[in-house]
């Protein structure tokens, strides 16, 4: 892997109590095709989107887990990152652990205590380290990265200073405060704002492809799921919405209206 992938995202996953009835959902959202892999210790279920992978999904390894999305950056050095991030006021849920064909990961929180994942993947066999989870111009793939955080100014500092990532434009969003982009390699990824909703933790809102926003929304409410926020048109003329499945988990949506 090149130091030109640190910091990208890289993969998603949803942990879910009812993974049958998640793929279910997703499938008619997005599009999706599901299989069960065999992983030591749970059943795990991967998501593509015609031949690429795009997403991973499991039950709650332990009691009290709410059903939610963790969005995976890609890292040259897992062990080193994960000890980065906790000697900066960082946590760590799951210690740096090898997955079999994969690579190495760990789950961490930053200091504002949003979870995120980090993964040192190995080479796959066509080259491309990160894989195709992240793609900007492909539907049913991730478009953009989303932090709600008690701390905009403090989190923007973190992740550039461990993740490589540079701040982009600063939108005014009135009473809402300032939506920060953040860029990577190749472009901006994501952006980071105050959390909004009164009692909810920092978090991170992964966004995916959608062909069309106004179709999505009909199927999100017909599959069981409860469109949160939007549509509401985003400079540059993609729409946008924000959503809860049907066992809760927050996800976002991008595409054309």
């Amino acid at each position: 892997m090149t130091k030109d992938f640190h910091g990208l995202p890289c993969w998603y996953e949803l942990t879910s109590p009812d993974t049958a009835a998640a793929a279910t959902f997703y499938g008619a959202v997005l599009g999706w095709s599901w299989a069960k892999v065999p992983m030591e210790g749970m059943d795990y279920h991967l998501a593509s989107m015609g031949p690429a992978m795009v997403a991973g999904m499991m039950t709650p390894p332990a009691d009290g887990i709410p059903p939610n999305w963790c969005i995976y950056f890609a890292v040259t050095d897992c062990d080193a990152t994960a000890a980065a991030v906790q000697a900066d006021g960082g946590g760590q849920i799951v210690p740096p652990s090898d997955i079999p064909g994969t690579g190495r990961f760990a789950i961490l929180t930053d200091p504002q205590g949003a979870v995120f994942g980090i993964l040192q993947p190995l080479p796959m066999e066509d080259g491309n380290d990160t894989g195709r989870a992240f793609d900007q111009k492909t539907s049913g793939h991730g478009h953009w990265h989303e932090l709600m955080t008690s701390d905009p100014a403090a989190a923007m500092a973190f992740y550039a200073k461990h993740l490589g990532w540079t701040a982009s434009q600063a939108m005014d969003m009135g009473e809402m405060g300032t939506y920060q982009l953040f860029a990577g390699q190749g472009g901006d990824m994501g952006g980071i704002m105050r959390q909004m909703v009164p009692g909810m933790p920092s978090f991170w809102l992964p966004y995916f492809g959608a062909n069309g926003i106004d179709a999505a929304v009909t199927v999100i409410t017909a599959a069981g799921g409860k469109v949160q926020n939007g549509p509401v048109e985003v400079p540059g003329g993609a729409f946008i919405l924000q959503a809860t499945d049907p066992q809760g988990a927050w996800f976002a949506l991008s595409g054309p209206r």
